[in-house]
């Protein structure tokens, strides 16, 4: 197996100060759910303080990012409205400011919601939709100055999987992200604010989500940095049998190491000092193999 193309680096200044150096070494973004019914860790950070003190713990393990999010978009999951949002995240976002020296992103699809959180010190927003829930998401992050992460996806969390019919996993992926790409760029969002998330389980079945990693190189070619989210999934069980998602972590390293090596710039993880140990294994023999 040859490695991919040598991994681009792109630098992406935040409105913080801070600028992220994606490339030259893989990211990690660590998951903080606050919500009472995520598929892999819902309810465990219903306080706010046991959510702040995991995401403290996060950084001490080697996370480079924290996304920090209060709605479940697991499949079938309803619709959260604001204000119970904002209960949820708002008293963990201003908890961490300050108590954190990484950038904070706030995984939202909604406008009103980016608002608040980037007041609170987010300078990353995660968005499941690629702006197509909230179109409005798209103008604040132009304006705000802050980074977006666009996620391949179809339909609504209720019913993802009625639109998950492909006949070419990649490549369509790809140009629907470019699609959405556009749309971000005629908002105002420079290109060098954004990064593309293939959306693994997101209306796609297991073996589309595995063709949605195998295609990471093709998606690598709209010239944006890669984020790769397979922490615990469903698609882990195609290859391991049926597994609850806490049995899923060798599984989730191995769909780590293999984004890595396919182009991946960023992994969105649960198991952050597992999964920082995989990503440095990973990338020194990427190192190695594309002769740097």
């Amino acid at each position: 197996m040859e490695a991919s193309t040598r991994r681009a680096v792109f630098d992406v200044s935040l409105p913080s100060g801070q600028v992220l150096r994606l490339g030259e070494r893989t990211l990690v973004m660590a998951i903080v759910n606050v919500t009472p019914d995520s598929f892999s860790d819902g309810g465990l950070r219903r306080d706010p303080a046991v959510a702040i003190a995991d995401a403290v713990r996060m950084v001490a393990d080697g996370a480079d990012i924290l996304d920090i999010g209060g709605e479940s978009t697991r499949p079938g999951a309803s619709p959260l409205d604001v204000e119970e949002e904002w209960r949820r995240v708002g008293p963990v976002l201003e908890g961490v400011r300050g108590r954190v020296d990484v950038p904070i992103s706030i995984d939202t699809y909604k406008a009103e919601i980016a608002r608040r959180a980037i007041d609170a010190g987010a300078s990353i927003v995660n968005d499941i939709s690629a702006f197509a829930y909230d179109p409005a998401l798209a103008f604040v992050v132009a304006d705000r100055g802050v980074a977006a992460i666009l996620m391949h996806n179809r339909g609504r969390s209720a019913a993802m999987y009625a639109h998950a019919s492909y006949r070419d996993v990649a490549a369509e992926v790809r140009a629907e992200l470019e699609a959405r790409v556009q749309v971000a760029i005629g908002a105002g969002v420079p290109r060098a604010r954004l990064l593309l998330d293939p959306g693994f389980g997101f209306a796609k079945k297991p073996a589309d989500t595995l063709d949605a990693l195998a295609g990471l190189p093709a998606l690598a070619t709209l010239g944006c940095p890669l984020v790769s989210g397979p922490s615990r999934k469903s698609f882990l069980t195609a290859a391991l049998g049926d597994r609850p998602p806490e049995g899923r972590v060798w599984g989730t390293a191995a769909a780590v190491a293999a984004s890595i090596w396919l182009g991946a710039h960023v992994v969105r993880v649960h198991d952050v000092a597992a999964m920082v140990d995989v990503a440095r294994v990973t990338d020194a023999i990427v190192q190695r193999a594309s002769g740097s």
